[in-house]
Order: C-alpha cells, then structure tokens, then sequence
C-alpha cells in the first residue's frame, strides 16, 4: 500500500498556504483550554474549571470541538511550518486538555469522558435516549457518538505521536482513549438487534473509522468489535448495489453517510475484507460523479437529492464544508489502496476549490455552507460564538496543510500535488518551487543524488505535459491513467493522465523542470446544460458580483447564511443569473471558450467574458472572501 508522509516531513513554503497555517495555529494558541474541558468537568462531578464557550458548545453536542481542536493542535505541532514559540505553545495546550480528560476519566470512573451539556445529572442519558429513538437535538440527544468520534480521534492524534518531547503525553493519551474504547465495546456489546439498528439510523461520525484506528494502537479484539459494531452494512449493500434511477442516496443526510463509508475503507485496511473496499470505491464514484458540484463540494442543506439533480438544487445552503473534509478523507485513503491517479486528480480539485476555498485569509475563519446559487457570498464562523461542526473540520483542514503533497511506495516517490514546498527523507531533502496556476513551471531539486523512482502527477486539467532535466526535454513512461475523476458534464477535454516515471536516479546537482500548460474548461450540470462554470486549470472561477450588503440570517441551529442574492444592475441589468450565451449553441461556446473569456492580465487570474447582458469577471474563487460570486450562470440562447 502506497504511504503519506508525516506533517513533520513537509514544510510550507507557498505564502498562500503559510498564511493559511499561521492563522489557524494562531486561532488555536487563543483558545482557553479550560472552557473546552469546562463540560467534562461538569459530567464527571467536578467543580468546573471555567465557563462554557457559548453557541454550540453549550448545548447537547458540546464536546465535539474539543475533539476537533485536540486533533488540529496536535497535527499543527506536528507540523514542520509551526516554528519553535508556536510548537511550545501548541505542546501546552495539548498538555492541558490531555490532563484535563485524564482527571475527568478518573473521577467517572467508567471510561467515558463527556462535555456535553447533562441531562437529568446523568452523563450517559443522551446514550440511552439514542438507543430509544429519543432524538430531539434540543432536548434529548444530539448525536453523541459523532461527538465521541471526534474526541476519540484528537485522543489517536496525540496517541500517534513520537518524538522525544510529547512521549509521555502521547502514552497518557493512548491510555484515556484505550478505557474510552473500552466503554463503547461494554455498550455495544449489550445492544440488541433492534437496538443495534436504531442506533445505525443516527448520526454517528466515523466512530467506527476512529475505533479501527483505536484497534491498530492497542490490538485489542474489543476495539475490533467495537469498531464493526458500527459498520452499517445493510446501507453499504443497498446504496452500492442501487441500479441507476434508483436514487439511493436522495434525501440521506451526507455528513451522517459519508463517514460511514470512511469506516468501511478503514475495515478494508485493517482486516482486509475486499467487499468493504468494493463499498468505499463504489460510494465514491455516486458522490463524486453524480453529486458534486464543480468545487467538489456536495449537498443541498446538509443532504444529497437525486441522482443527477444539481442544478436544481443550487441555493445558499449547498456544501456544507464538512462534507468535502471527510471526501477527502476518504479520497485520499482509496488513493493510498489503489495507486489511481483519479482520486489524486479529484483530492486536489477539491482541495483548493473547497477546502482552501472555506477560509477567510485574512481572519482565519471559516465556512458552513459556500452557496452554489449566484449573488451570494461566503458567511464564515466567529471565533469563541459558533462552534458549528465546521468550525471543527476547519481547524483540522488548516492544520495539516501538506499531508497530500508526497506520497511513497518501496523507491517511488509521488509528487501528488505541486505547491512551494520541502520533502523531508531520510538522507535528503527535495524542494518544490511552483507558481501554479500563475506560471506553468514547476522546478523541483533534490539536496543529495536521489536513487529511487519519481513518480510525478500528470493532472488531469493539463494541456501538456514536459519533463526537462537541466533545460533538456526527457522522455517518460505513464502509469495510473485511468477514467477521468471529473464528472460527465465537463464540456472540455479533461482526463485521467495518471503519472510520469523517472527512473534512473537523479543527481543533487540537477534541476527537474516540469511544463504543465494550463487553459480554460467548461462545465455544466447534467440536469440544465445551459448553467455554466468554468475553470483554468485547477482553479474554480467565479464571477465578481460587488460588496453591497452584507446581511446575514441564521438556519438550523444558528448557522450563519446570506440574507439574499445581490446582483449589482450596473453588472447584470437582469438582477439575476441569467445572462444571454454569445454564440447560437453552448457546444460552440465551449469549444472556442478562449475567443469569449479573455484572460486580462499576464500573471495573475483575471478573465472577462462580454456578454449582451453582461460584462462578467471571473477571478480565482478560493480567494473570494469579501464579496458576492457566481460560480455558475445560465446562459440563454
């Protein structure tokens, strides 16, 4: 199986991914730890230590950032771009709340540890009320084994651990997260068929995902079973073996199902079990190829609708950023299986187009939803007043910026993903200077002569692909291509080109160069052929459409939303999205997009497409932070 590097091998050195980490490493140095355990304090029968963050930190899923931020601070001091002050800082807080969970677990006295808020003096009751169907979010239960999911997981991330410093940490961490398992396994085991079942039907996270990591640290049969307790194989069965039309992902809620999967892939690796692999594989290809939207991201108010049917379901409450971190959780684990250059080529749109795209660059924070409708813009989280789930993922996303750059396999090296940065192996270094997608150069360089195989990403947006070898052309051999990770309804030449072989070796005194021409593409969407989007090689578009009015609303449990889409009259005289297509038909428009969209300026991504309605300008859309956008326009005939 192919393997990722440690976030302690790779430093940063791209500004925009730099700023993107310092402000996350600086939003986690702010957080008073005391709070976060505030709740666990409280559970256990402790004086608590402070009071509760407020928002969603003081209501039934309180715990769950907790979790969240263990795990970001963890892989943030991990991280090689985090300097010396940073990491001291980091290692503190990770030692507070490491402390704190161990002298909750004591006093319950039972395994768990818990922070949401109690019911009835009873910190197991919303267990109880789950296995009941009592499930009202306010007043019952509010997904609590998705909350210890994410305890679990940050308690494996400080547990994995290694270096000299945080051992003793990391061994404490390995013991609270052991006993907590171990609770789950005396719950679970108790749980009668139907019982079994109606906790299958919650929300659970990737407890099942977190629990097989549990099983790999400790080797105890009952995180095992505890782990498969979890596994919903009736649902993998009958959304993988659905017929086209049947729909069998409309109306599931996606963040509930997509970690489920993460799950299934995770049994794969740890037991083998091939119809497990078979379930993840097939999942992924409906989500990518018949859910997503050209971002990547999927869902329209949390849940996914039928089959093909996106265009339609275009509002300001599409991708729920949670969603896309756990596809690429999953993603990059059927890479690391499979060796397919697809999934690498669907991670880094993905990546930048959803996940890059759901931070506020200049404050750090980030998204719920990023509304597919046009006119809207992107409503980002308050620091210590929200702690919505992404809130969560979010602090994760940032931390581990790299861990998808590099990968490795016996002497093949993989270069997945071509960002300024600096590979750490063991006797050597390789840096990677890229200016994609402003230029189309790519230089990489090894510190001492390099003897393995280099295995370079030929990406499925490239127009050509070269490999020069101190300014001379060298030939290559091509592994991996497979179908196209792109979803049918790209009207431009878009596929799977798999990856470039370098054998031989290279010297430390050679410079590899790598040409990769970029150019424009066309996408629509299977269910309206006239909504159109567009990117330049890996980068989304999107319109400008102005900075009037900044209104927001709250949905569901005080999530943030745009009050309404704004279309400045000076820009679309329509006041919506439609706007007339500049040729008779959307093939012909397409196929001579470059005679339409015309880039602006030489080093930057500024386009301007002339329309009768009409004068638009699209810009990167990972960058859009402060004003409103339309990623997709229809265009009539």
């Amino acid at each position: 199986m192919i393997r990722d590097f440690s976030l302690k091998d790779v430093t940063l050195t791209d500004s925009y991914y730099v700023n993107a980490f310092k402000k996350e490493v600086e939003y986690l140095s702010s957080f008073d730890t005391k709070r976060l355990l505030a709740g666990f304090y409280e559970n256990a029968g402790l004086k608590m230590p402070a009071m509760r963050y407020k928002g969603w930190e003081d209501k039934l899923i309180a715990g769950h950032t907790l979790g969240h931020y263990l795990t970001a601070v963890a892989q943030a001091y991990e991280s090689k771009t985090s300097d010396d002050a940073e990491k001291k800082v980091l290692f503190e807080k990770m030692t507070e709340i490491i402390n704190g969970l161990k002298e909750c677990q004591d006093a319950m006295g039972t395994g768990l540890i818990f922070g949401a808020v109690i019911l009835d003096n009873d910190p197991e009751k919303q267990f109880d009320n789950v296995e009941l169907s009592k499930t009202d979010i306010f007043k019952e239960s509010w997904v609590p084994y998705y909350t210890l999911h994410k305890i679990i997981t940050g308690l494996n991330a400080v547990a994995n651990l290694n270096d000299d410093k945080s051992k003793e940490l990391s061994q404490t961490a390995l013991s609270i997260v052991s006993k907590l398992a171990d609770w789950v396994y005396a719950r679970t085991a108790s749980w009668s068929d139907e019982t079994h079942r109606k906790v299958l039907d919650i929300e659970y996270g990737g407890i099942n995902d977190c629990l097989y990591d549990v099983y790999l640290l400790t080797k105890k049969e009952e995180h095992l079973k505890a782990a498969q307790a979890f596994d919903d194989t009736a649902l993998f069965k009958r959304i993988t073996e659905a017929l086209p039309g049947q729909n069998a992902l409309n109306d599931r809620h996606a963040n509930t199902t997509i970690p489920k999967f993460m799950g299934s892939l995770k049994r794969y690796m740890v037991t083998g079990e091939n119809e497990y692999l078979d379930y993840a594989k097939k999942f992924w290809e409906a989500v990518a190829y018949e859910h997503s939207y050209i971002t990547g991201g999927n869902s329209e108010w949390e849940h996914f609708g039928e089959d093909d049917v996106l265009d339609k379901e275009r509002t300001k409450y599409n991708c729920e950023t949670c969603n896309s971190y756990n596809m690429l959780k999953l993603t990059k684990g059927l890479f690391m299986v499979t060796g397919e250059a697809k999934y690498a080529d669907w991670y880094e749109n993905t990546f930048i187009n959803s996940i890059l795209a759901s931070q506020n660059p200049t404050t750090g924070m980030t998204t719920y939803f990023q509304p597919m409708a046009s006119g809207y813009f992107k409503a980002f989280s308050r620091p210590f007043d929200d702690f919505w789930c992404c809130t969560g993922s979010g602090m994760e996303n940032f931390s581990k910026l790299g861990e998808s750059f590099f990968y490795s396999k016996d002497d093949m090296l993989y270069v997945n993903q071509y960002v300024s940065s600096k590979l750490k192996l063991k006797d050597n270094t390789l840096t990677v200077s890229s200016e994609i997608p402003y230029s189309d150069e790519v230089s990489l360089s090894f510190e001492n002569d390099f003897s393995g195989t280099l295995m370079l990403r030929i990406p499925d947006w490239a127009m050509d692909f070269k490999v020069l070898s101190n300014g001379s052309e060298t030939e290559y051999e091509v592994t991996g291509a497979n179908e196209s990770a792109r979803p049918a309804n790209c009207l431009s030449d878009i596929s799977s080109n798999g990856f470039a072989i370098i054998k031989g070796g290279i010297k430390k005194a050679s410079k590899i160069t790598l040409k990769i021409a970029a150019g424009l593409s066309v996408y629509t969407l299977p269910d309206n052929l006239n909504t159109l989007a567009f990117k330049y090689g890996p980068v989304v578009l999107s319109a400008k459409l102005g900075t009037e009015d900044f209104s927001l609303e709250t949905t569901g449990v005080d999530v943030s939303v745009p009050v309404k889409a704004i279309f400045p009259k000076n820009f679309v005289e329509s006041e919506s999205e439609s706007v007339s297509l500049p040729t008779a038909s959307v093939k012909e428009f397409a196929a001579d997009i470059d005679k339409y969209m015309v880039k602006e300026n030489a080093d930057g991504l500024k386009f301007l497409l002339k329309t009768d309605d009409a004068d638009l300008t699209y810009t990167e859309h990972f960058n859009k932070y402060n004003e409103r956008y339309g990623i997709y326009m229809k265009f009539t005939v």
